[in-house]
């Protein structure tokens, strides 16, 4: 089963292309047709229509369901690297490596996962690190977001390598998903990525 985890900004469904787009590919490489989404925003009740909602559809051959909640950022202030090999190019509903993974944070916040090296994502997004006030992404992140696509399609972040051994070299690093954008300012200093 996979996932899709919609963004919802008063009544409205952000990015919706991409998530169908991101559908089609994983349902192409898992040999499956992918279902279509129906009218997410037909099914909003008034109580979903204001602030920022979560919208997650659970799929495969069908949509098997779609949940919506209220969406509160993390509190973010620290991130243990994790040097691992795990393979998350698909949005799984099981997210057990993940969670397995979480469990090594030794205290802080949350994980920043490190893949031969380089730098790839947090449990639950993408990052964007800053140098002379221009932004990028790792190359390699586990799951090409669709949050990180649109920066990358728009020109606001390019793409670099970067590693454990060059990260000093960016002053912040912020968490973007499809929830998250840079201006949420989900940010910390690199100084607060501990090995």
């Amino acid at each position: 089963m996979f996932i899709e985890t919609i963004c919802i900004l008063n009544g409205e469904v952000q990015n919706i292309e991409a998530h169908k787009k991101r559908m089609q590919e994983t349902a192409s490489n898992f040999k499956f047709n992918a279902p279509e989404l129906p009218d997410i925003e037909a099914l909003l009740t008034d109580g979903l229509r204001e602030s920022k909602i979560k919208c997650r559809v659970c799929y495969h051959n069908d949509i098997i369901s779609i949940s919506f909640e209220k969406y509160i950022p993390r509190n973010i202030l620290s991130l243990k690297l994790i040097n691992i090999f795990p393979d998350y190019s698909f949005k799984f509903s099981n997210r057990k490596v993940i969670n397995d993974l979480q469990k090594l944070k030794d205290g802080c916040d949350d994980i920043l996962i490190v893949r031969n090296g380089l730098i790839t994502d947090t449990s639950y997004s993408n990052v964007v690190f800053r140098k002379d006030n221009d932004f990028f992404t790792p190359n390699f992140p586990l799951l090409n977001g669709t949050k990180r696509q649109k920066l990358l399609e728009n020109k606001v972040v390019k793409e670099a390598e970067i590693s454990v051994d060059n990260v000093k070299q960016y002053d912040r690093v912020w968490l973007i998903n499809a929830l998250l954008d840079i201006e949420d300012n989900v940010s910390l200093s690199v100084n607060q990525i501990f090995e």
